[in-house]
């Protein structure tokens, strides 16, 4: 997910930058809001075929019905969780081959999670309970189905020696205004790696995952720092994963400090510095601690890997920004991360800075990955998937594999 470079035929590149607030309808139950700029975007042709052809069109229904079940607001928070968290799981099990496909689009897609997701949200966010539902209740239940929804709730790590534990986390599809038929390949490669076992020259390993919204606001109210404090400390090794350059895999070597201001999801852009705790302490870069030589010399599929050290900084003293090749120099202000500004360098700088402040950096292996731009085969302008299209992403979920079996072999120690 890197900032948009405008090149004509690729996919996942700029957002538009315009600013749109939802409106809010008072109810005699309380206080309803408008459905939001990633809501309305499933009364779409395409958004529509992929949850008919995924099996996954009954899932918001559905959901609407379990709340109009509940009587009380406890009622349907258990409703949201138990809902959420299902239909994590089974997205995870059709992406991993269990159950039934529901129709004929390919089993790796991670659309169908993203689309459904959005029908659920946008039933809660208009439902009209019988009893009065507050602002701050409804907040909080679109909350719980976010974070569950997204496996940030169910990430469960075996305890004990004799398996290492992995960490990666991908994203939402992006861009969606620029084309709405859009696949995150890091948003598969989490539904196809979630609870799986990775064998390694050394042993096991077992891989976690979770999912993140292409949202400003959400990382700015410290969605990544709530998922990840509880797990990093007793983590092996961790990767944020998101889409970045055509044909290219990335190890981003620096994450900057800062915020680009190109439009997310909703069509809104934040540029700054990245809010985090503790601004006084904040670095302008923190850098990647995965077995980057290592990760790049190994046979990880068809795509390169390179190790990527370019930022862009305003030196110490100046006030133009400036490439640098090989990485930040002394005192200088972050203007892009070696994934940019956009979220995914948010994502990397967010996760690097945690690890660091839990005093983890000379211990805990961990980074951003870029993987190649998902690309629909030639000439398919219209059609929601193909086979091109299937192989890329199937292609970059294995390399994905691939790059953590590598990085895990790299860092782990000999037993005693």
């Amino acid at each position: 997910m890197k900032p948009p470079r405008v090149r004509a035929g690729v996919l996942g590149l700029a957002l538009l930058t315009c600013l749109a607030a939802p409106t809010t309808t008072a109810t005699a139950a309380g206080t309803t809001a408008a459905p939001t700029v990633e809501e309305r975007r499933l009364d779409g042709a395409a958004p529509r075929e992929i949850l008919r052809r995924s099996g996954f069109g009954g899932v918001a229904p559905d959901f609407a019905r379990a709340l109009d079940r509940a009587r009380s607001y406890a009622q349907a928070r258990r409703a949201v969780v138990r809902e959420g968290t299902e239909l994590w799981r089974r997205a995870v099990d059709r992406a991993q081959g269990r159950g039934p496909a529901g129709g004929d689009l390919s089993r790796d897609d991670d659309r169908p999670l993203y689309w459904a997701r959005l029908g659920m949200t946008r039933e809660l966010r208009t439902w009209e309970p019988d009893f009065r539902l507050g602002d701050g209740q409804r907040t909080r239940l679109l909350d719980e189905l976010e974070r569950t929804s997204r496996g940030q709730t169910t990430l469960r790590h075996p305890r004990g020696g004799g398996m290492k534990r992995i960490l990666v986390t991908g994203f939402d599809p992006f861009t969606l205004d620029r084309d709405i038929r859009i696949s995150n390949p890091s948003g598969a490669v989490a539904l196809a790696l979630d609870g799986t076992v990775i064998e390694t020259p050394r042993g096991r390993a077992r891989v976690e995952t979770a999912v993140f919204p292409v949202r400003w606001r959400d990382f700015a109210d410290g969605t990544v720092e709530r998922a990840l404090r509880p797990h990093l400390p007793e983590a092996d090794l961790f990767t944020t994963v998101s889409q970045g350059r055509v044909g290219r895999f990335d190890i981003e070597r620096t994450n900057g400090a800062w915020r680009g201001g190109f439009g997310d999801n909703e069509n809104t852009g934040r540029t700054g510095t990245i809010p985090v705790a503790d601004p006084a302490s904040q670095p302008q870069w923190t850098s990647t601690t995965l077995p980057y030589a290592r990760i790049v010399a190994a046979d990880t599929g068809r795509f390169p890997v390179y190790d990527n050290t370019s930022v862009t900084e305003i030196p110490a003293g100046g006030t133009t920004p400036v490439v640098r090749p090989q990485g930040p120099t002394p005192g200088s202000t972050a203007r892009a991360g070696g994934g940019g500004d956009y979220l995914s360098n948010d994502i990397a700088y967010r996760a690097t800075l945690l690890r660091d402040r839990l005093g983890l950096h000379g211990e805990l292996p961990g980074g951003h990955v870029h993987t190649p731009v998902l690309q629909f085969g030639a000439g398919n302008t219209t059609e929601v998937t193909d086979p091109e299209f299937v192989r890329n992403r199937l292609d970059i979920i294995g390399q994905v594999r691939s790059i953590v079996t590598a990085a895990v072999s790299a860092t782990e120690r000999t037993p005693g």
